[in-house]
């Protein structure tokens, strides 16, 4: 069974920080790309970084970009994200999807994803 669990979500004030956990199971993690996206009350969910679990390389969207680091641990099968200087537009629920690296790949957009999370809360209080 393929299972994506977030964790790692909560409440911070603008300026700190959070990591987020996404433990996989149940697919050859080295084949897959694992992104992160979220989605903000009354909003579209969207893309903000993936990497590719082989090769480590790293892709963000520009909002992130400087203060969110996207790693792997390929041993343990889990992708973290690293959020520093957290604001209020960066209060979501973020997901972890993964998704089966082919012609598509570096990707955010979610419909070329296989699998998804259920979702962590990220509230950044001003």
């Amino acid at each position: 069974e393929v299972q994506l669990v977030e964790s790692g979500g909560g409440l911070v004030q603008a300026g700190g920080s959070l990591r987020l956990s996404c433990a996989a199971s149940g697919f050859s993690f080295d084949d897959y790309g694992i992104g992160w996206f979220r989605q903000a009350p009354g909003k579209e969910r969207e893309g903000v970084s993936c990497i590719g679990s082989s090769d480590g390389r790293a892709y963000y969207v520009d909002s992130v970009k400087g203060r969110f680091t996207i790693s792997s641990d390929n041993a343990k099968k889990t992708v973290y994200l690293q959020m520093n200087s957290l604001k209020p537009d960066d209060t979501a629920v973020y997901y972890c999807a993964a998704i089966r690296r082919g012609s598509s790949w570096p990707t955010l957009l979610e419909h070329e994803y296989d699998y998804w999370g259920q979702g962590t809360q990220v509230t950044v209080s001003s």
